[in-house]
Order: C-alpha cells, then sequence, then structure tokens
C-alpha cells in the first residue's frame, strides 16, 4: 500500500472539550479538516507500531466516510489492528467495552452525542484511552497544542472496506476487523443483571415496557438485547432504526425531546416502564406510568438497590455524583457508609475515581449513570437496571422512587436551559454572577439566606490535578441550592444552564409540584442572572 505524506494547514478551533471536538458537519468537511485532527491524536499517541485501536460511531451524518479516512490514516500510521463495529456502529459505552475487552490501546468515537444530525447539523470526534474512557485534559490538550502547528498528515491509498460485512480485511499493515457491534456488549450486560429473571416477568406481561431509541445508536442494541434476548413483546423498542439525521428528532433523552415517549407514559395506556436514549448512547431517561425520574433521584436509588442485583451484591466501594446533580446520592453514600465524591461535569473525572477503586456507581444530573463495567456512562444499562429492580422488588417505578423518598427524603430538582444563547451574552450572565459571589454570604432573599457562595475548584484526590471555574454555586442554610453552569456540548452559541434544589423530609410534603416548590428560588435566580433580559429568552428552552 502506497503511503503519502500530504502538506496541511493549521485549523485553530480544534480544541476538544469534555466531550472531544464537536463541529457543524460542514465545518468538518473542510479540506484536510478531519486529517489534521486525527493526525494531531496519533502524533500525541507516538507509536501505535502493531496495536489495537477501536473505531465506530453513532451512525449520524459523515460517519462513513469519517471512517474511511480514519482507516487509511490508521494504515498510514502503522496501526496492526482495527477493530470496528458493523456497519461503522458502536454506541459510546459499548466502544469503551470493546476497548477495555479486547485490551486495545484505545479508540476513536465519532458522535456529536445528543446533538442533532444531519448535512447542516452536529459531528463529533473523540479519543478514549486504555481504560476505555475519555482522554484526560492533559492528552486533549497537547492535541490541541498539536493541531495549532500540523503541517502534513499521513495517508495511505487503501481501497474502501466494506464496512457491512463481518470479517477480517486488509489495508497495508493494518487489519480492519469488522465485529458485531452489539455481541460484546450485550455479554456484559448478561454478567451484570438477571437476565433470567427480567425475561420471566417480560414474557408474563407483570413488566411492560417501551424503550424509544430516537432512531439513534441504541435501536440495535435494544431489540437484540430486549426483544430478543429477554422476550419483550416486538414494538416494545420505538424509533428503533438508527439514521443519518435522527429522522429528523433531536436525540436528547428529555421531556421535550423524547415526546413521543413523554405523551405515551403519561396516558392511560402507559406501560409500567419508559425509557429512552440519545444520539450516542450514553445518556437514559427512566419514566414510570405518570411518573418521571429525574437523572438524579435515579442514580440514587440505584445506589441504594445495588446490592439486590447479581454484578453489584458485594456492594459498592463509593460513588460520585457530578456538583450540579443533587444531593439525594450522599444521602445514600452516607446512610451506606460509603465515600460519595462530588466532581465537575465530565464522565472523565469518575474515570479516576473508578480506576483507583475508590467508586462503583456514578451519575450525573444530564442523564448520565453508569458504573465500574465501563468508562463511560450508559443509557442501556441504566434502562435494564431499572427493568432488574422492578422484577426483584415487584413494584411500579413510581411505588420505588416514592419509598426511597419516604426513607432519605426528597430533593426537589430541576434544571432550566436556555439554549443557544449568543456566546457573549451567556458569558456576561456568568460574569455578572461571578462579580456578586463575594457579597451574598449572609444575605436573606424571602425564606432562603446564603450560607456561601463560590465558583467550583476541584481537586482530584486521585492525580491532584486541579480543576477551576466549574460552575457558580449558591447555597442556603437550608441545604437548597442554585447553580450556574455554561454548558460544552453544543456547536453554535451556548447554553446557560440553571439547577435548583431544594430538600423536603416530610412525606407529607413529597407530593407537590416541583416546578411550584421551587418558584421562589427560580425567581431569585432569575433575578440575580438578569438571564431572560440578557438571553432575549422569555422562558427557558428546555425544563426537565
Amino acid at each position: 500500500m502506497q503511503i503519502e505524506t500530504r502538506n496541511t494547514t493549521p485549523y485553530l478551533d480544534q480544541k476538544p472539550g469534555t466531550s472531544g471536538l464537536r463541529k457543524k458537519v460542514k465545518i468538518f468537511m473542510q479540506e484536510n479538516y478531519l486529517e489534521n485532527f486525527v493526525q494531531s491524536v496519533f502524533d500525541v499517541l507516538g507509536d501505535v507500531q502493531g496495536k489495537v485501536l477501536v473505531l465506530g460511531g453513532d451512525g449520524r451524518y459523515f460517519n462513513r466516510e469519517a471512517l474511511q479516512i480514519i482507516i487509511k490514516m490508521s494504515a498510514a500510521n502503522g496501526v496492526g489492528r482495527l477493530l470496528i463495529g458493523k456497519g461503522g456502529l458502536l454506541s459510546t459505552p459499548a466502544a469503551s467495552c470493546v476497548i477495555r475487552k479486547h485490551h486495545a490501546h484505545g479508540g476513536f468515537i465519532l458522535s456529536a452525542s445528543h446533538n442533532p444530525g444531519g448535512p447542516d447539523e452536529d459531528f463529533g470526534i473523540k479519543y478514549n484511552v486504555t481504560n476505555g474512557g475519555p482522554a484526560p485534559e492533559s492528552f486533549t490538550n497537547a492535541v490541541y497544542a498539536r493541531s495549532r502547528e500540523i503541517s502534513q498528515y499521513r495517508i495511505g491509498a487503501a481501497p474502501l472496506i466494506d464496512l457491512d460485512s463481518i470479517g477480517e480485511f486488509q489495508a497495508g499493515p493494518t487489519t480492519v476487523q469488522i465485529i458485531d457491534a452489539v455481541e460484546d456488549y450485550a455479554d456484559l450486560m448478561e454478567h451484570l443483571f438477571d437476565f433470567k429473571l427480567i425475561s420471566q416477568a417480560l414474557k408474563a406481561g407483570s413488566i411492560t415496557l417501551c424503550f424509544d431509541a430516537m432512531h439513534a445508536i441504541t435501536g440495535p442494541y435494544a431489540k437484540r438485547i430486549l426483544e430478543e434476548q429477554l422476550g419483550a413483546p416486538h414494538g416494545s423498542v420505538i424509533n428503533g432504526i438508527p439514521k443519518e439525521d435522527f429522522g429528523g428528532g433531536h436525540p436528547d433523552p428529555n421531556l421535550v425531546y423524547a415526546h413521543e415517549l413523554a405523551e405515551l407514559m403519561m396516558s392511560p395506556n402507559a406501560p409500567m416502564l419508559g425509557a429512552a436514549s440519545d444520539g450516542d448512547g450514553d445518556r437514559n431517561m427512566i419514566m414510570g406510568a405518570r411518573f418521571f425520574v429525574t437523572p438524579s433521584d435515579s442514580v440514587a436509588v440505584l445506589a441504594a438497590n445495588a446490592h439486590l442485583l447479581p454484578g453489584y451484591r458485594g456492594g459498592l466501594r463509593g460513588v460520585a455524583r457530578s456538583m450540579p446533580t443533587s444531593q439525594a446520592l450522599d444521602r445514600v453514600a452516607k446512610a451506606m457508609g460509603i465515600d460519595c465524591y462530588e466532581t465537575p461535569t465530565g464522565w472523565k473525572f469518575f474515570g479516576n475515581l473508578l480506576d483507583a477503586k475508590k467508586i462503583t456507581l456514578c451519575g450525573e444530573e444530564s442523564f448520565g449513570t453508569g458504573s465500574d463495567h465501563v468508562r463511560e456512562k450508559d443509557g442501556l444499562w441504566a434502562v435494564l437496571f431499572w427493568l432488574n429492580l422492578v422484577a426483584v422488588k415487584k413494584q411500579s417505578v413510581a411505588e420505588i422512587v416514592r419509598e426511597h423518598w419516604k426513607k432519605f427524603g426528597r430533593d426537589y430538582y430541576s434544571r432550566h436551559d436556555y439554549e443557544g444563547v449568543d456566546s457573549t451574552a451567556a458569558e456576561g450572565i456568568l460574569a455578572l454572577l461571578n462579580g456578586q459571589l463575594a457579597e451574598l454570604p449572609g444575605k436573606t432573599f424571602g425564606h432562603y439566606t446564603v450560607e456561601f457562595a463560590d465558583n467550583f475548584r476541584y481537586v482530584d484526590p486521585v492525580d491532584g490535578s486541579v480543576s477551576e471555574n466549574q460552575g457558580l454555586r449558591i447555597v442556603f442554610t437550608n441545604g437548597s441550592r442554585i447553580v450556574f453552569r455554561l454548558s460544552g456540548t453544543g456547536t453554535q452559541g451556548a447554553t446557560v444552564r440553571i439547577y435548583f434544589e431544594l430538600y423536603e423530609r416530610d412525606p407529607q410534603k413529597h407530593g407537590q409540584d416541583t416546578q411550584a416548590v421551587l418558584k421562589e428560588l427560580i425567581d431569585l435566580a432569575e433575578s440575580l442572572s438578569e438571564v431572560k433580559q440578557r438571553s432575549g429568552m422569555d422562558k427557558p428552552t428546555v425544563i426537565t
């Protein structure tokens, strides 16, 4: 195979965010744009001669073309073997699973997660390291630095690889192995959960289910595991065929974008369990009949009941949550006598704790939960966990959550997203708040007195690394909180996220409307931040 060294010019905008490099498809389709980034990764990796890499994506527009480019560049850089999901498809948690199971050096995941797909929408790429998790900031910063000075890249003149046929192909020195995208992941799930018990309940009809794959990557996984292996009735998985544009939808599993599922679950004909996953399969939304489970409550319930499931009967080493996630998990950890770590948003922070065996279970309020089985959050894993839990406890989803509240108290919790805000305006909102932090402690606003206010700073207990400016916190003397963050997962403008939390111990007050309970905090946040005035929006884009 002929290997070419091509001259190129750097792009200055290739700084990876918390989940890799995400841009509009048309930006990635610029001359040498993808090639520059991929070669920058190879340059930082150093010698990959003979090593194994994993490759796959969520099937969005430009996925196949990008895969063929990366195959040719892998061959030119001397990669020994590429493991690629059939059709070029691999969910993010499945890619982590494959990296770990096959002791790969790492892998490229092509995804923009929950962002829309299509010719005018988003594309993304990230590199996961040997533990199966996202590359640390030291690595991504080095890639960014390299991308700003790159002058050449290497690419092979290999023919196109048939991505749809399982088997082995040769691209110069590189063996390209097309694998069953679902098999390794399904095997892992069967070891963690009681498939026999779940199957009996699904076949008997004592558990009914609707899983919305949102025309994204989890469709094939859900069909194979839920319908074929576990015996859920055909049609239990809806929108199960991955599409390049996600069927024109927004593959973000929340009450706004997963509206088909939400409407079903709030109807008189609702099944016992409703669930959805996102574009690349790492997020989840859980619902019961006429009942929505907040992600913060979900991770707390899973932690409190993990001992009931086969993969976790040995107990939990510890747990972790992202800072904006509610403190419901902290209360469970305290009752269990285990550590609970509060980290910045971003799964890589959990990865350090998992690798150091400090935690077993972790979660974020942004619809992500996971455990030590992989190094990514895992949407379908969470759904199977809930299925197993419902089968064991023989209770509805609502009954399980209400029982949890009765024991631990309820954290009323909500997130308000203002999406697509002008970046300068969004930064101005945070700057306005930041300037007030020092003056807030001791001030009283209605029923709330500020205990402290700060910009969250995290010192990693494993490697000592420091992450600054991870979100603005206003914490009140009664334990309630308001948190402000800018999200780094979009490609256009900025998303201002505001989080609200109020703890209620009295079971008699657990049935109130969340937005009504939080109204005083919501009004205060809007007043302090001037978010509506500065964003030009009269209400949040999404409320969860």
